[in-house]
């Protein structure tokens, strides 16, 4: 026999949450029904339960009207995870093997990091850019839908934890120790423009050489990822270079008019 109660109960919890969903669209133009929904829902189920409130009717009611609310929400429903250096085999593949003779071929290089979050992953490319004696000759443009994180990446301090991947003669060279924290240099953090992006929602830039957009579009359903690697796809020049995650691989890159140029990246074909 079913219990009709706890049928009801569950119905109406899916209703309400349908509910924000379509609030939060209305009010910030994010779709969260792009994101995976178990992931996405217990995450800010938990959100809304440490506030207390009962229903995520009433929390988007408070969320609307308090904007620590607000901003702790788009904090929580991004995924602000970022290291520098991270996977650093594939960072040594890209500076070894793709960029030297992307830096021969371009006069000026135009790199992306999509969703950069606190900015690890912008720093860590600015860094080997140097390294190769191409920055002052490259733009890097770092974007996220997160305006605290991209304050937090502007600023340019990180704890100590966060440089143990980062080899030690860039540490000594890119890094200066402040009080416990570590500053990027100031010439890194000016070669770089941050900016606020909505992946799903904003329209891209073109003929990009290098996008960067890493441990991101595991949290996105498929039809979102499709869309997304169009987009990157249309964004980048004719040989530009689009570089994943560890858990990314694409599958029939062909698709979307990449071919694999090596693991997670893969190289625009037409």
């Amino acid at each position: 026999m079913k219990d009709w109660g706890t049928q009801t109960a569950a119905s109406a919890e899916d209703e309400d949450f349908a509910r924000f969903v379509a609030n939060v669209r209305r009010a910030t133009s994010i779709d969260l029904s792009q994101y995976k929904e178990t992931q996405m829902r217990r995450r800010l189920t938990t959100l809304r339960l440490k506030h207390g409130y009962a229903d995520f009717a009433a929390y988007f009611a408070a969320m609307m009207d308090d904007p620590r609310l607000r901003n702790e929400f788009l904090d929580r429903m991004t995924i602000n995870v970022s290291e520098f250096w991270r996977n650093p085999n594939r960072w040594r593949v890209l500076m070894e093997q793709f960029l030297p003779p992307m830096i021969a071929d371009s006069p000026r290089l135009s790199v992306w990091s999509a969703a950069c979050s606190t900015g690890e992953e912008p720093y860590t490319l600015a860094m080997i850019l140097d390294s190769l004696g191409a920055l002052s000759t490259s733009t890097i443009l770092a974007t996220d839908l997160d305006e605290g994180v991209l304050a937090k990446a502007k600023l340019g301090r990180y704890v100590e934890r966060s440089l143990r991947e980062v080899p030690r003669p860039y540490v000594d060279k890119y890094f200066r120790e402040d009080r416990g924290d570590f500053e990027v240099d100031e010439r890194l953090r000016r070669a770089i423009r941050f900016q606020k992006q909505n992946l799903l929602l904003d329209p891209f830039g073109e003929r990009y050489d290098l996008i960067v957009c890493r441990n991101v579009m595991i949290y996105f359903t498929e039809e979102a990822k499709q869309l997304l690697y169009q987009k990157f796809s249309r964004a980048l020049k004719p040989g530009g270079l689009l570089f994943v995650g560890s858990t990314e691989q694409i599958f029939s890159p062909g698709q979307y008019g990449l071919e694999s140029a090596d693991t997670f990246f893969y190289r625009k074909t037409v």
